[in-house]
């Protein structure tokens, strides 16, 4: 399906994101050799091509440390002035969230924030969204039909599911999740949803990559998982028998995160790590990861070929969640730690 997004009517937005990719050498003398230090929460086989371009683009060396982004935030936190990172690039909002909220972040310039819908960026202009993901529910295809599954997340709690749901707790975007619960429905009933699931005999996973495949084996019908997982295996594995559903109607268990991306208050590259920023969210960033990865381009002009059977985000009924509102990482590890789905 073809998704025509709205065209902006400032042109001077277009000649800015094109001029990313035109002019690779315009860094002023006092950045002249500088290298850009990125933390990724992105995994480097998803995003280091995309990063390599950049360099050969622009002219700009980075450095990327890659790790879980959850880790990486916290380990933000802990370093506070003398973090060496320039840039966050994060795998969700509410570990951006967190960095907001202790002060760690310096304003995006309005020629960034003016690519992306308001509602795909903090509120007080600290970050901003690259991406779209959906949470979704991955099925075996052989096992379900989507007319036998549930309505809504939360009915995975329901016996019937007993022994049947892979997820994978360690991941960020389901971190996420969680945390959206607690927000949307409250602490204790997100408690008791992972109670529910956990007493399912919910499978545990290392990565959402090995739940698609879990399920694909019939090892589970189902699994907790984004959207763009199913895509790359089955781009991989042709024949595998997955399939993603969509939870109808708003359900918290299809909301929309992003990955995002931030700039360090205490960097000293802020000018190149906006260039970054406007180059991951130039048509060239944003085709990249349309084609490569799946996920839902957040730049509000041109016109990108989404993934069969993805829903444009102007079709898609998301709950009402404000992204801001997912910064309590720490309460909703401290969660999964005390139901047992993570170790302490």
């Amino acid at each position: 399906m073809r998704l025509k997004l709205r065209y902006l009517s400032i042109l001077l937005l277009i000649t800015l994101v094109l001029g990313v990719i035109a002019a690779p050498q315009t860094t002023s003398s006092a950045q002249e050799g500088a290298t850009l230090t990125i933390y990724s929460g992105r995994n480097e086989n998803l995003v280091g091509p995309l990063l390599e371009q950049f360099e050969a683009d622009t002219g700009i060396k980075v450095e990327v440390l890659y790790g879980d982004t959850a880790e990486l935030a916290l380990q933000i936190v802990e370093e506070g002035e003398n973090s060496p990172a320039d840039v966050f690039f994060s795998q969700d909002a509410g570990a951006l969230g967190l960095l907001a909220e202790n002060d760690l972040l310096a304003p995006l310039s309005a020629d960034i924030l003016d690519l992306v819908e308001p509602r795909f960026e903090s509120v007080d202009g600290l970050w901003v969204g690259i991406t779209g993901r959906a949470r979704v529910l991955v099925y075996n295809t052989d096992a379900y039909s989507p007319e036998e599954l549930p309505a809504s997340v939360l009915e995975l709690t329901d016996p019937q599911w007993k022994g049947q749901i892979g997820w994978a707790p360690t991941n960020a975007s389901f971190q996420s999740f969680v945390t959206a619960l607690r927000v949307t429905l409250g602490d204790d009933a997100a408690k008791e949803w992972l109670e529910g699931v956990i007493a399912n005999e919910a499978v545990v996973y290392p990565n959402n990559n090995a739940v698609v495949a879990a399920v694909d084996s019939g090892e589970v019908s189902v699994g907790l998982v984004n959207h763009y997982y199913a895509y790359g295996y089955l781009r991989e594995n042709p024949d595998a028998k997955v399939a993603n559903y969509f939870f109808p109607t708003g359900d918290i268990g299809s909301m929309i995160n992003v990955a995002g991306a931030a700039i360090l208050q205490s960097s000293p590259n802020k000018v190149l790590a906006q260039r970054f920023i406007l180059y991951l969210l130039s048509q060239r960033g944003q085709t990249y990861f349309v084609e490569q990865t799946f996920e839902y381009p957040l730049l509000r002009y041109g016109e990108f070929e989404l993934a069969e059977g993805l829903p444009s985000l102007d079709e898609y009924i998301t709950p009402e969640l404000d992204l801001s509102d997912l910064s309590s990482l720490q309460a909703t590890l401290e969660l999964l730690e005390e139901v047992g789905a993570l170790e302490n």
